[in-house]
């Protein structure tokens, strides 16, 4: 019989320290992604600020309320991250267990947006990108999630079988970006 370890999706690969960005994997947590029935966003916000103190924030945007956040994951589509879901959710959507089909990067320091910048065709500087924005995007050939969380962080969430290539993108790009400071 095979003997199944679990293991991150970035595994060995993080943390990393690049200058003035530090690159590191984001704790696993429980992450269901929420769609609504037709007509029911309403009852999904009641149910989820019942269970969990949150209600689905609009498009581009997160809720956070202690180690839970809920982000905007496409129209009528959102993500609940830090918890299982509450009582009353499944009423009014479809659950899908996301915990294992994701990698999550968290980019800290003010360099984190010039980082990006190489690899994602947005804005991310804090005037245009605040803290609590979400974007869905391209990063470089990927799709992938983008949260702002602080002044100098982000997270970056793409799909797992990605985990090697984004923890490859973001190095190489860390690397170039501290070159020119340095």
């Amino acid at each position: 019989m095979a003997d199944l370890t679990a293991s991150s999706p970035a595994g060995a690969l993080l943390p990393k320290r690049i200058g003035g960005v530090s690159l590191s994997e984001a704790a696993f947590v429980p992450m269901t992604g929420i769609s609504p029935y037709a007509g029911e966003v309403a009852q999904v916000s009641a149910a989820l600020e019942a269970a969990h103190g949150l209600r689905l924030p609009g498009p581009g945007k997160m809720a956070v309320a202690g180690g839970v956040s809920v982000l905007w994951f496409g129209r009528n589509r959102w993500m609940l991250i830090g918890s299982a879901p509450g009582e009353g959710l499944g009423d009014h959507a479809a659950l899908t267990d996301q915990s294992d089909a994701w990698v999550t990067v968290e980019i800290s320091g003010a360099a984190g947006v010039d980082v990006l910048a190489r690899l994602v065709p947005l804005d991310l500087r804090p005037a245009a990108f605040p803290e609590g924005s979400v974007a869905r995007t391209e990063l470089y050939h990927m799709q992938a999630a983008i949260a702002r969380t602080g002044a100098e962080d982000l997270r970056v969430m793409c799909f797992r079988s990605m985990a090697g290539t984004l923890v490859h993108d973001l190095v190489t790009a860390a690397e170039a970006v501290a070159a020119r400071v340095g």
